[in-house]
């Protein structure tokens, strides 16, 4: 996928990595930037047409894709973690992960799908993450709605290969962003992992895995349990 003089729309364009995608689209020559957040008027980026969008609400989506129908390249950026527990997590706190990371990216691959044939494919860039494939000790149901958009990803690869677009899976572990500004680990910065998202997307690589972190944990995807999670091991 050529990144200059693409067509793009960005989801959670106001702040984190989605603020970073904007700028970094703009660095390599993108035509047009179409920024999207649920409060345009948060949106700082000059040069960038605002646009309103909630990807849990269909008819945001669709009004979306109306005012965007030149769009060729498709991020899905926007997320969210609740830190949810799914023993005893609130249900609502589940249900809302579900309903912006999986079904928001499956409402805005649909709706934008159409514009990105009749543009002569472009692509798609799902931002997922290393909580896909692995469990802790909280944010359970955060990695269960990323392996679902991981899940959802690999399948519009297939179905959207007829039409040229290709769909590019993005997967890192903690980022320095407003949603992990609670949590005192080692993060990287969100400026890197949208330049790493896109030297693959404009390379055509089909995933990208931005962080050691997530290599290591994409590579134990066939590992014994018990492997991954020692505590498990004493309860044999």
């Amino acid at each position: 996928m050529e990144i200059k003089d693409s067509i793009a729309l960005v989801t959670g364009a106001n702040r984190g990595i989605g603020r970073d995608f904007v700028t970094e689209l703009q660095r390599r020559g993108a035509t047009k930037i179409y920024a999207a957040a649920r409060r345009p008027e948060d949106i700082d980026a000059a040069g960038v047409v605002p646009i309103r969008l909630d990807v849990t609400d269909d008819v945001s989506v669709a009004a979306a894709a109306a005012a965007a129908g030149d769009v060729t390249l498709l991020i899905n950026n926007a997320g969210v973690s609740t830190f949810a527990k799914l023993v005893d997590g609130a249900m609502p706190d589940i249900r809302k992960e579900m309903e912006t990371n999986y079904f928001g990216t499956l409402r805005m691959v649909r709706a934008f799908a159409p514009a990105l044939a009749a543009g002569g494919g472009g692509a798609v860039l799902n931002v997922l993450s290393v909580m896909a494939w692995m469990a802790y000790e909280h944010s359970n149901s955060y990695s269960a709605s990323k392996a679902a958009a991981w899940a959802l990803t690999n399948g519009i690869r297939v179905e959207l290969a007829e039409q040229g677009t290709q769909v590019t899976g993005l997967a890192m572990a903690s980022v320095d962003t407003d949603m992990m500004a609670d949590i005192d680990i080692d993060k990287t910065d969100p400026a890197l992992i949208a330049r790493r998202a896109l030297d693959g997307l404009q390379s055509g690589a089909l995933e990208v895995l931005a962080d050691e972190l997530t290599v290591a944990w994409k590579a134990r995807l066939g590992d014994d349990p018990a492997l991954l999670y020692p505590q498990l091991a004493t309860r044999r």
